[in-house]
């Protein structure tokens, strides 16, 4: 257990530190996020409609259901499928999500 975890952590910082260095195509972020990201956004996604469903009986009588669901189940859903693959913007806090071209032709 122990190996695996800081092999975990020499992959979570090598994938870290090569985004610095990378060009506007980053292959490796393209590789994390479909090797590592990805199949955790599935089982995210799983274990999250589970516990909606668990959740069902508190979140009825108090009229959250559609929040609920969003949180549990429709934002890991949004990172695994819709995204594109290698886009993390979103996700990090320091990098503002980029907008469509279209806009960026307007102005």
């Amino acid at each position: 257990m122990r190996k695996i975890i800081i092999s975990l952590m020499v992959c979570f910082l090598l994938l870290n530190s090569t985004a610095a260095f990378a060009t506007d195509t980053d292959d490796i972020m393209v590789v994390g996020d479909l090797l590592l990201a990805r199949p955790l956004g599935i089982v995210a996604t799983v274990i999250g409609s589970a516990v909606y469903f668990v959740s069902l009986p508190f979140t009825i009588p108090s009229g959250s259901v559609q929040h609920t669901g969003d949180v549990m189940v429709g934002e890991p859903f949004n990172f695994t499928f819709r995204r594109p693959l290698g886009d993390f913007r979103k996700y990090r806090a320091n990098i503002p999500a980029e907008r469509p071209k279209e806009e960026q032709k307007q102005e």
